[in-house]
């Protein structure tokens, strides 16, 4: 079984979206991902908070490299959030992705986003599909 660390040191070579973003991997293991976010001035909206879609794509980053933890190739197949309490600019946001279920091509998961201050900021759920292929070839 090839650890899923060096997954998403595979994956994350390959994900500009998340890097451009700022974005940090913090630590993956088996249906688990951390990861994280500073709220930069250039991710406010016209309300002078992070837009929702910014924290919506932290959430998604972090749910993509959980449910990518087992050497499936997954991809979402759908995603929810609920925004709880708004991300001032300066906000350093993680999101931890947790696995609750796989069963066939198919697999759920809960995501939680907060603040430095440990405050909810969103939870997101997504439901991920597989679809053909690893991330690294077995011997």
């Amino acid at each position: 079984m090839i650890p899923a660390a060096q997954l998403a040191e595979t994956i994350w070579r390959e994900d500009t979206a998340s890097r451009w973003l700022g974005m940090k991997l913090e630590e993956v293991r088996a249906g688990y991902a951390r990861l994280s976010m500073h709220v930069r001035d250039h991710m406010a909206n016209g309300q002078k908070v992070c837009h929702g879609g910014l924290i919506f794509t932290l959430a998604d980053s972090a749910f993509g490299y959980a449910c990518n933890s087992h050497n499936q190739r997954a991809l979402a197949a759908s995603g929810a959030i609920d925004f709880l309490a708004p991300a001032q600019v300066g906000d350093e946001l993680t999101a931890v992705a947790s696995e609750v279920e796989r069963a066939g091509r198919r697999g759920v998961y809960d995501v939680r986003v907060t603040n430095q201050a440990g405050t909810t900021v969103a939870l997101f759920r997504g439901q991920s599909a597989t679809v053909k292929g690893v991330w690294i070839e077995q011997p």
